[in-house]
């Protein structure tokens, strides 16, 4: 038996493992879908590695039974996967898409009838493409859709669901998306960014009482948090991560959970600020149930005056890095969990995204040897069970992903999954870290009986 099956998580604590919408699901245009920002620049010439797209993915949207076998195998507690905006409302608003929602029905039913809590993400990248063509998140407008697509899905599903991620790395979507032009859609605009971001931050709150209207489920929201070290001890490298934290960190959790942009980042954007209307601060620090979040490596900081927008450049320590050259610091985690808990105290907590992409190959057998992932969600988990141990309300963990993927700018060349997906075929393998993550889970469940029945 596997030492790290012994690792100490509370009561009730939920396992499971994360996907999304775009990235698995394929058929663009089945059952009336509308087409996505995603859909529109998956398709723009030169914006993916090998011109891939989201045409197909994992099929996921053909061939979810399947995958949710899988999971059962798996012995998951819970599953965690967003809902295609455009899916549902093909055009962003107006009348709901009925074929659209019941695809995520017949999911969710499935997921319930396995025993597998369903935890729902409402936006994981793919606005529906005609609101992006009136302006996208730039526009205040979008934030108002949002929360009634957000109600709309919670009229259907509301009854069922386990509990609600309004947002998936909204950080991503303004920087990425809107900063560095990576992203859908593609732009690199300053201002943009800034007035996308205080937007997504509306939805969010317009969101939560429009879900809480219409289901009893918890509510948060998932944001992609790293923490952020200093090259050296010299006062610049200090000054110059207490930056790139605002920026990184806290220009989303301080408006959350504090009411307020953090002065910095109003420094930061002065000559282009968020669009704040009298109230909207207060709409977006309405209380929350949970905070997600996603971690999967750390920062570390160098001052470089005069480069970009705060003066900042990463550096590479010397160490181990995954295929998508992000440092493996598993102590990291424990860090940033700890200071979540001890600067914003959100009421409970969820690892929704950590996972690690490596070059898995798949042998003439079907065997996947992926040791390293294996190694690298042992030393997370690690770290999640000290952050408990120090007083974190650590509820869950859900492991990226349960299947190689579409992985964004990069296509199909990066694989997080606990399963191989051959591409051409569409078939599913297990890898090592699969079996793994199965014997850790029924391990923590057998705990979990003995301690309930002692």
């Amino acid at each position: 038996m596997d030492n790290d099956v012994r690792l100490l998580f509370p009561p009730g604590f939920q396992w499971g493992a994360a996907t999304a919408a775009y990235q698995i699901e394929g058929s663009p245009t089945a059952g009336g879908k509308g087409e996505s920002i995603w859909d529109r620049f998956s398709h723009t010439p030169g914006t993916i590695a090998n011109g891939d797209t989201g045409d197909v993915a994992c099929d996921h949207y053909r061939r979810w039974p399947e995958d949710l076998a899988l999971m059962r195998e798996l012995g998951l507690d819970a599953y965690r996967f967003s809902i295609a905006w455009p899916r549902v409302l093909p055009t962003g608003h107006g009348a709901v898409n009925e074929a659209g929602l019941d695809f995520y029905e017949r999911l969710v039913d499935g997921l319930l009838e396995a025993g597998i809590a369903p935890y729902v993400t409402l936006y994981h990248w793919d606005l529906p493409q005609a609101l992006q063509d009136a302006g996208g998140w730039a526009n205040r407008a979008t934030a108002t859709a949002f929360a009634d697509y957000a109600a709309a899905v919670a009229r259907r599903l509301g009854d069922r669901v386990a509990g609600w991620t309004t947002h998936n790395e909204p950080w991503v979507v303004a920087t990425l998306g809107h900063l560095w032009g990576t992203h859908a859609p593609g732009l690199r605009d300053l201002p943009a960014t800034v007035r996308a971001g205080h937007h997504l931050l509306l939805s969010h709150g317009l969101a939560v009482p429009a879900l809480r209207a219409a289901s009893l489920a918890p509510i948060g929201i998932t944001l992609n948090l790293t923490p952020v070290y200093p090259a050296s001890d010299s006062s610049a490298d200090q000054q110059a991560a207490a930056r790139e934290d605002v920026f990184a960190n806290r220009w989303f959790l301080d408006p959350i959970f504090r009411g307020a942009y953090p002065a910095e980042f109003l420094e930061f954007t002065r000559e282009s600020p968020p669009p704040v209307q009298e109230g909207d601060l207060r709409i977006i620090s309405v209380p929350l149930d949970f905070l997600g979040i996603n971690n999967y490596t750390r920062s570390v900081i160098r001052a470089a005056p005069g480069e970009g927008l705060l003066g900042t450049v990463q550096v590479h320590p010397d160490g181990e890095y995954t295929a998508m050259d992000w440092e493996i610091y598993p102590d990291g985690l424990r860090m940033l969990l700890e200071r979540v808990q001890r600067d914003y105290a959100p009421r409970a907590v969820y690892i929704t995204e950590n996972g690690a992409a490596f070059a898995d190959e798949l042998e003439p057998d079907g065997a996947v040897h992926d040791d390293r992932r294996r190694a690298y969600l042992a030393g997370y988990l690690a770290a999640a069970a000290q952050a408990c141990a120090a007083g974190v309300p650590l509820k869950g963990y859900f492991v990226w992903s349960l299947l190689d993927n579409f992985e964004w700018a990069f296509g199909y060349s990066r694989r997080f999954g606990l399963f191989y997906v051959d591409f051409a075929s569409g078939r599913r393998y297990w890898k090592d870290s699969a079996h793994w993550y199965r014997r850790l889970l029924a391990a923590q469940h057998d705990r979990a009986r003995a301690a309930a029945v002692g």
